[in-house]
This record gives C-alpha cells, sequence and structure tokens, in this order.
C-alpha cells in the first residue's frame, strides 16, 4: 500500500477527522468552565484525564454515524496514529506543571502542545488543513504566552471555539474532493 492510498484510508475511516475537533471542543469548554468556575487544579485534570478519552469517544461517535471506526488491523497508519496520540499527554504533563506554578499559562501551553501535535495530521490524513488547524491553535497559545498574556484567562475557551470550527470545516471536508485531497 502507498502513502496516498494509506492517507485515503484515513480520511474516509474517520471522515475527514470532523469528529476528533467536535470531541476536543466539548472537552476544551468543559475543562474551561471547571477551571472558570470550579477551580484551577479541577480544570486541568478535566483537560489532562479528558484528552485520554477523546479517542474512545471519538470510536463511539463514529460507531453511532454507522460504518467503520477504525483502522483495520495492520494498516500502516494505525502505528503513526497511536504514537501521534501519546505526545499529548506528555506534552500536557509540562503544561499542569507551568500551571501549576501560573494557573494562566496552563491553557496557552496547553494550545501549543495540541496544536504541535495536529502537525502529524497533515501526513496522516494528507490534507493540508490540518496545517492551518495546527497553526492557529499554535499561534493563539503563543500570542497568550508571549504577545497578549490578557489571552491567557480565556484562551481555554478559545481553544474550544477553535476546535469547534474546525469540526465544520472538517465535516465539510468529507464531501469536498478538493478539500480531502493530498
Amino acid at each position: 500500500m502507498d502513502v496516498s492510498q494509506a492517507q485515503a484510508d484515513v480520511r474516509r475511516i474517520y471522515r475527514a477527522g470532523f469528529s476528533g475537533p467536535l470531541v476536543s471542543a466539548v472537552l476544551w469548554a468543559a475543562a474551561s468552565a471547571v477551571f472558570t468556575w470550579g477551580s484551577v487544579a479541577g480544570g486541568m485534570a478535566t483537560l489532562f484525564f479528558g484528552g485520554m478519552l477523546i479517542f474512545p469517544l471519538n470510536t463511539l461517535l463514529l460507531k453511532i454515524l454507522g460504518g467503520p471506526a477504525a483502522l483495520p488491523k495492520g494498516h500502516p497508519s494505525a502505528a503513526l496514529a497511536m504514537q501521534c496520540a501519546f505526545t499529548v499527554p506528555l506534552g500536557l504533563v509540562i503544561a499542569v506543571a507551568l500551571g501549576s506554578y501560573a494557573p494562566v499559562l496552563f491553557f496557552p501551553a496547553s494550545l501549543i502542545i495540541v496544536g504541535a501535535h495536529y502537525l502529524v495530521f497533515i501526513s496522516l490524513y494528507g490534507m493540508r488543513v490540518y496545517a492551518v488547524l495546527a497553526g492557529v491553535l499554535i499561534l493563539l497559545g503563543l500570542s497568550a504566552l508571549l504577545v497578549i498574556p490578557e489571552l491567557g484567562g480565556i484562551s481555554g475557551w478559545l481553544g474550544a471555539a477553535v476546535f469547534l470550527l474546525f469540526t465544520v470545516v472538517l465535516y465539510r471536508a468529507q464531501d469536498d474532493p478538493v478539500m480531502a485531497a493530498p
């Protein structure tokens, strides 16, 4: 199997990946709500531990929608997808440590970590739109850390909004041969 066929499989089975950002939008909104109106530690724990549920919830959503919900055993992209997924919780350990020192830094750091993880999706799905998603998340996180620190307090909410926006973009990309083309 060549790379373009593997990418086409990933796009088809995961429906251009729209459900991951949908689950992420809900998670980021929940973590932001707990962080804002509950406790800082609770908000960080919500994003950290909830993040571990993104793939299983994504799989459940795909099963509900019908059709395949996972790559077949032995698919060449399965290992890359798994390796990419493990970068987020490891990176979030750093965001939690930073947030423990200065809570306003937690979500901006998390945006950068999660955004960097989406860079792999450019090759995994063969879709340049993932470069845009990664870039928006990374730039938002960097802006809140280095340029406009006032964004730090709302950056979790902004992250949820970005994920929701890209849910729509990716949902529409399923049926758009131009968007789905590598």
